[in-house]
């Protein structure tokens, strides 16, 4: 079954950024660089946090704009980044209706969700999941 990242529950973030070090690492590199998933502050500890994932379109504006067709669309929503061909055009960020995708300098590229969950197995309070995504998501909205 095809999978995607979820927010659970926001209100239980409390800023660690613990998934987003985990979605770095699994580049095998440290630092925030890599990271597919961000999460900021809507005014301190007071007003709580943001989680911002890739929702897994089922009809991403992010593949459509690729002019090169380095975004293709996954089964389930969402998109695969083939890095090769991308030529660093940032289209892709900037059409995502979420601010979902995230920029790595270093490489000129996109950071794209992979759907892997490891992110949600570092949150110490259980506000991220990987969920199977179901007939009902789609038809829904």
């Amino acid at each position: 079954m095809v999978k995607r990242l979820s927010v659970l529950d926001a209100n239980r973030c409390t800023g660690c950024q613990s998934c987003m070090f985990a979605c770095s690492r699994r580049f095998g590199v440290g630092g925030l660089a890599h990271s597919a998933i961000h999460v900021r502050s809507v005014g301190g500890i007071e007003h709580g946090f943001v989680v911002i994932v890739c929702r897994a379109c089922p009809n991403p504006p992010c593949a459509k704009v690729c002019p090169v067709d380095a975004l293709k669309v996954r089964e389930g929503g969402g998109v695969i980044l083939d890095a090769t061909k991308c030529i660093g055009c940032g289209f892709c960020a900037k059409s995502c209706p979420y601010g979902a995708i995230f920029w790595n300098e270093k490489e000129n590229k996109p950071n794209i969700c992979v759907y892997c969950g490891y992110c949600a197995r570092y949150c110490p309070h259980d506000v991220i999941a990987l969920e199977e995504v179901g007939e009902k998501i789609w038809t829904s909205t």
